[in-house]
């Protein structure tokens, strides 16, 4: 059950996440309610207000027509620049920062809700048009539909307004790098508060290896639905690949203490999402790559901005300083407190040297860059750590950078200032052991 709701939430995730999503939601709810407003002014609902209010109600038939046309024709051409901006923008962080970013910008749901609004009153306003008649009895006009289409117009010109606003700050590279990041932290967050420590796993050299039936990558792993496999049928799981890890067929996918039949093996394959579009907020390891990239990208020799690659290197050493925080393994407990489930996750060194081998190959040569790598490295061994090795490995990035640095910087002062630094360095990690 537990895998049912995970592949239906992964499922709504994936739909919302689409630009045309909510645009189409409210551009069929547009329609609904014209079609029902149609029938409630044959029901001579304007006559009410015909009565009541009649200063709100356009008495003449050309008129009405004239205002709705106008604001289709208005709507259509607000829509039409509306998407060209949202182009414009995506092409824009592709171009800019990283491809990778695309899928957050996109999933923006108050540009999708903006450009749904601006796109239900159009539909709204046409369908509403083609009702008018021409008729001796004012209350026989839809006085009431058009004076909706008049207050979609207004609420629609609002939108308008705030989709400027939102499509400048959006963009801004810092909106971007505080979205990354937050989702990142928080997902890790996450995992360190469910994480519990148990400590003897069982040997599983001599469990049965279970392999996957096609490639694709892994945008989740459902770890209460294997914990519910564990309990029906009486076995251990050990998962032998990554959340967010491109697999191919016939690898090695987990390892299970009992040997398990064909139907028990096609309810355990539903606890693993595929999915091509990765989600920060699925996979804290995502958030690294992207910011990673986002700096390494402001060093190309056609955008040269040190200043972004910094703010992407302030927003890892938050991001390194709670990764340290969590176990480099993943085991879940049933409610015995016995260990029943071990997942693989990224290693911390592995993570690390992603990260920081791009950094040193693509900005060794920058003072600036080099001294943030080294202030993060010394603020991260600061840090109190769940495991004593984090430490170890920190310090040899640190070494690694200094390294490089020697080959290509060739200022002896600039060399001077970046080992004093590194000496700082050195010294917190012999007062650790």
């Amino acid at each position: 059950m537990k895998a049912l709701i995970i592949r239906i939430r992964s499922f709504i995730n994936t739909i919302t996440g689409s630009i045309a999503f909510y645009p189409t939601f409210y551009a069929i709810s547009a329609v609904v309610f014209a079609l029902i407003m149609k029938w409630a002014e044959e029901m001579n609902i304007s006559s009410y207000l015909q009565e009541h209010l009649p200063q709100l109600v356009i008495n003449d038939i050309e008129t009405a027509r004239t205002i709705l046309t106008t604001l289709i024709a208005g709507g259509i051409s607000m829509l039409v620049f509306s998407f060209s901006m949202v182009m414009l923008l995506l092409s824009q962080a592709a171009a800019n920062y990283s491809p990778r970013v695309l899928p957050n910008l996109i999933s923006n749901r108050r540009h999708q809700f903006i450009l749904g609004t601006f796109l239900a009153t159009i539909l709204y306003n046409i369908i509403t048009v083609i009702g008018l008649e021409p008729t001796d009895q004012k209350y026989q006009l839809p006085g009431f539909s058009v004076l909706l289409g008049i207050i979609s117009a207004f609420l629609a010109l609002g939108a308008f307004v705030y989709f400027i606003h939102s499509i400048s700050t959006s963009i801004q590279i810092n909106n971007i790098l505080e979205d990354i990041f937050k989702k990142s932290s928080d997902r890790l967050k996450i995992l360190i508060d469910e994480e519990k420590y148990a400590e003897d796993f069982p040997d599983t050299s001599d469990w049965h290896v279970y392999k996957t039936k096609k490639s694709g990558t892994i945008q989740n792993i459902s770890v209460n639905g294997l914990k519910e496999a564990v309990e029906e049928f009486e076995t251990k799981f050990e998962v032998l690949i990554v959340k967010g890890q491109y697999i191919l067929t016939d690898s090695d996918m987990f390892l299970s203490e009992k040997e398990l039949k064909d139907e028990e093996l096609e309810e355990i394959y539903k606890n693993f999402n595929y999915s091509e579009s990765e989600l920060v907020s699925d996979n804290y390891a995502l958030g690294f790559k992207q910011i990673t990239e986002i700096g390494i990208k402001a060093m190309s020799p056609g955008i040269n901005d040190p200043g972004t690659a910094i703010d992407t290197i302030d927003y890892l050493t938050e991001l390194v300083r709670i990764r340290m925080q969590k176990q480099d393994h993943s085991i879940s407990s049933n409610k015995e407190d016995k260990p029943v489930l071990k997942v693989k996750v990224i290693a911390f060194e592995t993570l690390i040297y992603n990260v920081f081998a791009s950094y040193r190959n693509y900005c060794k040569h920058d003072l600036t860059v080099m001294q943030k790598l080294l202030q993060l490295f010394s603020r991260c061994i600061e840090r109190e750590s769940c495991q004593r090795s984090y430490h170890e490995v920190l310090h040899n990035q640190a070494k690694l950078l200094i390294h490089d640095a020697e080959e290509s910087i060739s200022n002896q002062h600039d060399l001077n200032v970046l080992k004093n630094q590194f000496q700082e360095i050195e010294d917190k990690i012999k007062s650790i052991n």
